[in-house]
């Protein structure tokens, strides 16, 4: 009896869509990964931990260093997220500032016009609206492995526990969590990591190795072990 052919894997956003992996199909030439970086967890100079702190990054609650300025309000000296339509327009008259910028991506908005300006931004937020749109892991990704993106991307909006582990493995960081289940259960110390995944992905923040006979199958890698003395 012929096995039956997995189902394409398929990152689809917008416009662009990436095919990662076909199991059974001919093999594909390898591409090159070289534009991709490590994205170590950001800690900027200014955040302090806070279990009241709307954040968790860094295994912890964090204060937020950043504000977010509506479509209609001036931008702060400090470090400001503005939302993409607003950025695009003002980007040429926000040269002048010291302070970081951050854009604000909603989801399902095209990272097309943003892209020559990547290195401008230090922060990336995307927004997921409701638990089943996951529209912004795909632009997470977008971020990561295709373009380059070194900066921090964080997610806000419906942000719950049990998809944090698969938002972080899509290159998101840092997450403004206001679900108070989720808060209660992050601050006692519970995360619901993923030991196995389907397909690899070059974003993630963790070393992934072939699972067995099956190498579109990936498990986190061990830690190396010291060699005994």
């Amino acid at each position: 009896m012929t096995p039956p052919v997995a189902a394409t894997t398929a990152v689809q956003a917008f416009d662009d869509i990436e095919i990662l992996d076909r199991p059974g199909a001919a093999p594909q030439p390898a591409r090159s990964r070289d534009h991709l970086r490590r994205v170590p967890d950001p800690e900027p100079a200014t955040s302090r931990p806070d279990p009241e702190g709307p954040l968790w990054r860094n295994g912890r609650f964090e204060t937020d260093e950043w504000t977010m300025t509506a479509e209609d309000e001036a931008v702060g000296e400090g470090p400001a997220i503005l939302p993409l339509e607003r950025f695009l327009a003002e980007r040429d008259g926000l040269g002048h500032r010291n302070a970081p910028l951050g854009v604000l991506v909603a989801a399902g908005e095209s990272l097309s016009e943003l892209i020559p300006h990547l290195t401008r931004v230090t922060l990336v937020v995307l927004s997921f609206p409701k638990f089943s749109d996951g529209r912004s892991m795909s632009t997470a990704r977008l971020l990561r492995e295709r373009h380059g993106f070194g900066g921090e991307i964080r997610a806000t909006g419906d942000v719950l526990i049990d998809q944090m582990p698969l938002m972080r493995r899509c290159g998101v960081d840092s997450f403004d969590v206001q679900n108070p289940v989720t808060r209660k259960q992050l601050a006692a110390g519970k995360w619901p990591d993923v030991p196995f995944y389907l397909q690899p992905v070059g974003s993630s923040q963790q070393d992934e190795v072939a699972a067995g006979k099956r190498p579109w199958a990936r498990r986190r890698a061990e830690a190396p072990r010291q060699a005994a003395e």
